[in-house]
């Protein structure tokens, strides 16, 4: 005969006694993972009698461990550096040359991998900001004004000169290829510049390069640089675009330059990119075409990219590296960064008297002998749409870029 439930214990007791059984469940189940997880590491010669019983016993959990071990090898093989052999990367990298002659519309994607050279640190490698700190580990702040172009800016400055790069569309904040020479029609900023500063309320957008990084009192939702338009007197916004903010109606990013070339592109290379950003931006894959009329996917990288399946071919090498056997292939000198033609100088707007010291971040310091900017540079600068804008930009057309970014 089954025992009756005493009616005397309180709905309070009964939830106690409730929690105190799961709290001994999931220990009872944490005993048995690591008990699992034990043996299983020990070879199958190894394993006692009572081991392999257990194993037999707790099939789920032999399972489940396995499962668990999985997942953990493939996202370390992912984080993994590859790199080709000399001999290898060098038949790549004709490959590569060939797509460029043949291209009529060739498009590059560049991610922070292109800056290491530079002293940047990139965001998902091994030793990237990202990969820091999900280690839990403390990142140092550097001071990114300090950084120049590297070959690889120069080189497609280069290539873009002889028309075999038509655009370069970038997720780097640093402004190196706008300092490198590429012109600004050629070029969109995705995530912002941390040398520009906007003021949204005129129309056009009226934009202001300054010499040092305007980031300072910035950060995540939080855009306004203390600084105010000198034609209308509204506040100042950065132009970066952070973790959790994909291109907000507020951000006025370049689009429109990005969403026309993947349009009309034929051939695009990926360089230093870990594209799990760009990844999620379907205007600039062409997913809507059928496959066979997709752009040709060339990547640079070290790691493992989500495109790489998607690709014709995959370089395993450092961008600076492969830029470089890729410009003696296509017999096409690099140019040497030079500070003294900087395009930064001749585009910054000098801060006004009472705005000197609203920054304490490091200036850029032309060289010496550098003229001082004409009042018709200034305006030029200062009022030109295009560049890190798109073409014609203006605040009718945010319906349109949310589209393009959906």
């Amino acid at each position: 005969m089954e025992e009756e439930p005493d009616k005397n214990i309180s709905p309070r007791a009964k939830r106690k006694a409730l929690e105190k059984a799961k709290i001994l469940q999931r220990e009872r189940d944490r005993t048995v993972f690591r008990l699992v997880g034990r043996v299983l590491k020990k070879p199958e010669a190894e394993r006692s009698t009572e081991e392999a019983a257990a194993l037999l016993q707790h099939r789920d959990t032999v399972d489940e461990v396995c499962r668990r071990q999985f997942r953990r090898n493939v996202l370390k093989r992912k984080q993994e550096e590859v790199f080709d052999n000399a001999d290898e990367l060098k038949r790549k990298v004709k490959h590569l040359a060939q797509a460029f002659r043949e291209a009529n519309h060739l498009v590059v994607y560049t991610g922070a991998g292109i800056s290491t050279a530079a002293s940047i640190p990139d965001y998902r490698g091994p030793n990237g900001v990202w990969t820091q700190l999900q280690k839990g580990r403390t990142i140092s702040s550097s001071d990114l004004s300090k950084a120049e172009p590297t070959l690889t800016h120069m080189c497609i400055r280069m290539l873009h000169k002889e028309k075999l790069v038509k655009h370069v569309v970038s997720q780097n904040c640093d402004g190196l290829h706008l300092r490198s020479g590429l012109p600004r029609h050629a070029l969109s900023e995705l995530h912002g510049n941390m040398f520009i500063e906007v003021c949204t309320t005129c129309s056009p957008v009226r934009e202001y390069v300054r010499l040092f990084d305007v980031t300072e009192r910035t950060s995540l939702h939080r855009h306004a640089t203390g600084r105010r338009c000198s034609l209308c007197g509204a506040e100042l916004r950065d132009t970066i675009v952070h973790f959790g903010e994909r291109g907000t109606l507020e951000q006025p990013l370049n689009w429109k330059g990005a969403a026309d070339a993947a349009r009309k592109a034929d051939v695009i290379l990926c360089l230093g990119s870990s594209l799990k950003v760009l990844k999620k931006y379907a205007c600039l894959w062409s997913m809507d075409r059928p496959a066979n009329k997709r752009p040709k996917l060339y990547i640079v990288n070290l790691q493992w990219t989500p495109k790489d399946d998607l690709a014709v071919l995959k370089l395993h090498g450092k961008c600076d590296d492969v830029m470089s056997l890729l410009m003696e292939e296509l017999n096409i000198q690099i140019p040497r960064y030079e500070k003294a033609q900087d395009p930064i100088f001749s585009l910054a707007t000098p801060l006004r008297d009472e705005e000197v010291r609203s920054h304490s971040r490091e200036v850029l310091v032309s060289p010496e002998g550098r003229e001082d900017v004409s009042a018709e540079q200034l305006e030029e600068a200062t009022s030109a749409p295009g560049g890190w804008f798109g073409r014609g930009y203006s605040k009718g057309r945010r319906k349109k870029r949310k589209k393009l970014q959906s």
